[in-house]
């Protein structure tokens, strides 16, 4: 078996978030959704776990975090172009995510940042290794 990363979150409204991450570029795994959770494909590799705070609550050892006033983790993603960083974070604005700053320019990557309904925060970036600086 290929090696996956599935990450987990918990979300107060399961159909808010099924539309986010599907403007986002996201695809729901029905095999793998219910009503207390949706797989979200990002890639053959890549998959997130929207899951209720009941459901997630079974998984986890600690109480939720309120992601809506503390960080609990920076999720990235990185695509083929600008233009896609673009579309990804406009598509995640209509759908009622906010941008809490603006597009980041490190020369030989850009990135953006959305944050869906419950503050979990994402960074989307285009890097050129043909720019990365030499050392």
């Amino acid at each position: 078996m290929a090696k996956q990363i599935f990450i987990n979150l918990a979300v107060t409204d399961l159909q808010k978030s099924l539309d986010f991450y599907t403007a986002l570029g996201f695809t729901n795994n029905p095999q793998f959704s219910d009503d207390s959770g949706k797989c979200m494909v990002w890639s053959d590799s890549i998959f997130v776990m929207l899951l209720t705070h009941e459901k997630f609550s079974g998984f986890a050892t600690k109480p939720i975090a309120d992601t809506k006033s503390k960080v609990a983790g920076l999720f990235s993603l990185s695509t083929e172009s600008v233009d896609e960083v673009n579309s990804i974070v406009a598509n995640g604005l209509k759908a009622g995510g906010i941008e809490p700053s603006e597009m980041k320019d490190y020369g030989f990557m850009q990135q953006r940042t959305i944050e869906d309904f419950d503050g979990h925060t994402w960074e989307i970036f285009y890097m050129d290794m043909s720019k990365f600086p030499a050392t």
